[in-house]
């Protein structure tokens, strides 16, 4: 109850207008005998916040990330949608990464919650939105990273009124979304890098390969989504990197943001070979 009354939102609220960093309290059982937000957080957690915030951050050098995340959402009618498992805590962790060494951020996000987010920010609804934003700014980043879980399909014909439940049997009419990445790989410039990922529950090197190829990118990221472990709400995945010049490199399970760096760090050399940078 002290951490949700509102004075004490006010003051934190006020505290990170003037950028100071806020280590948020963990849930569990309170001293008031309820149990909610309010818990001292793990020392051994407050001291990797402190140390990853005295890092030196010049990892990235100023880099420009655009960087997507979370499912999209293709409207029904004004109350229903269509979407997927998405968390989005991949394409969070790589922003919050890039940001924390110096990069450039913007990130574009889906049927995410905005307080989740802590960089700067676009938020999108549907593919179409999203590929709209991102063919008008592509041009002013240096790395894509095209983590967002982007709807395959959308209603033909999205309804002004809530549908009514008349019948046992309702049928839709789907028709495909673009392919975002796709339709950027037109604006790609030479010296920029684009990432792809791959959400597999089969044939995962295949099925990466064909999209690396066919999408003009420089890697891409597969998990194997069918798995409980990892990928889909956890905090962990796992996953194999296919690179344009036929390298493979695979990480075995981490923690996203653990990952997070990893994938940058390969982005990042990529993009310095490809323009000159020590």
């Amino acid at each position: 109850n002290m951490y949700l009354n509102k004075v004490t939102f006010e003051n934190i609220n006020k505290l990170k207008s003037l950028n100071v960093k806020i280590i948020e309290p963990v849930s569990g059982n309170l001293a008031c005998k309820t149990d909610g937000k309010g818990k001292l957080p793990d020392p051994g957690d407050i001291f990797n916040f402190v140390k990853e915030y005295f890092k030196k951050k010049s990892k990235y050098n100023d880099i420009r990330f655009i960087i997507t995340a979370g499912p999209t959402k293709e409207d029904i009618d004004p109350v229903r949608f269509i979407s997927n498992r998405s968390s989005g805590k991949m394409g969070l962790s790589i922003a919050k990464i890039a940001n924390l060494y110096g990069g450039k951020v913007t990130t574009v996000i889906g049927n995410i919650e905005k307080s989740l987010i802590e960089e700067n920010f676009i938020q999108t609804c549907s593919a179409d939105d999203m590929l709209t934003y991102l063919k008008k700014e592509i041009k002013n980043y240096d790395i894509l990273v095209m983590s967002a879980a982007v709807a395959d399909y959308k209603v033909k014909e999205i309804s002004n009124q809530k549908i009514k439940k008349d019948d046992d049997i309702f049928n839709l009419t789907l028709i495909k979304n673009p392919d975002i990445l796709m339709e950027l790989s037109k604006y790609k410039k030479p010296n920029q890098v684009f990432i792809g990922f791959a959400a597999e529950t089969e044939d995962l090197k295949k099925n990466a390969l064909k999209k690396l190829k066919k999408k003009n990118l420089d890697m891409i990221v597969a998990n194997d989504v069918s798995r409980q472990d990892i990928a889909f709400d956890s905090e962990y995945n796992e996953v194999q990197i296919f690179l344009a010049d036929g390298e493979v490199i695979s990480l075995n399970k981490m923690l996203k943001k653990e990952l997070a760096e990893k994938i940058l760090d390969i982005a990042v050399s990529i993009y310095n070979k490809k323009n000159a940078r020590n």
